[in-house]
């Protein structure tokens, strides 16, 4: 997945680091949140980049802990890092919310339960909204995170915004209050 090379190349292109610390790193920012990648598919991962070359590790031993490897980009990567940030700033945008798939069979429902739906969904936007919310507070004081991680809590804060007024219309239309 394109996506996932994205983010491993890109994180090492800013510093080299064993598949745990670019796990931790993604958990820290977040990332799974709004890039489906997880843990087992960012081993996966630094392990193919190392295949095609993109990558190179370096066994590294500290202390008395076990030895590890630390990845760092090759030329190669970087060229790669480049040619995918390219393409995929290109291609067309898809949102890809897993709800909406309750939302186009909603009418096979009884009234009562797609108010429940509605409801659930209309939960965990507010669930997700008040975690953003919480994120950005916490981040947009740290000088560590970078502009570009601050833009992506914003562009959520937004979108989770715009689907609690479009829920509220939903439910409007099918004459339920909201």
């Amino acid at each position: 997945m394109a996506a996932i090379d994205l983010i491993v190349l890109g994180i090492l292109k800013k510093e080299s680091l064993s598949a745990y610390d670019i796990q931790k790193l993604v958990e820290y920012r977040n990332i799974s949140k709004w890039v489906k990648i997880s843990t087992p598919s960012i081993y996966k991962k630094v392990i193919q980049l190392e295949k095609k070359n993109l990558v190179k590790s370096n066994i590294v031993k500290e202390g008395k802990m076990p030895e590890k490897a630390v990845y760092s980009l090759t030329e190669a990567g970087e060229r790669e890092f480049e040619r995918l940030m390219l393409e995929i700033s290109t291609k067309p945008i898809h949102f890809f919310l897993d709800f909406n798939a309750v939302i186009v069979n909603l009418s096979s429902l009884s009234p009562e339960k797609q108010k429940v739906c509605l409801s659930d969904i209309n939960s965990k936007v507010k669930e997700l909204k008040s975690y953003i919310v919480e994120n950005l507070a916490v981040k947009e004081i740290n000088p560590d995170i970078p502009p570009e991680g601050i833009a992506v809590l914003k562009q959520q804060l937004v979108l989770a915004e715009t689907i609690e007024t479009w829920i509220a219309s939903l439910k409007e239309s099918l004459g339920e209050l909201p």
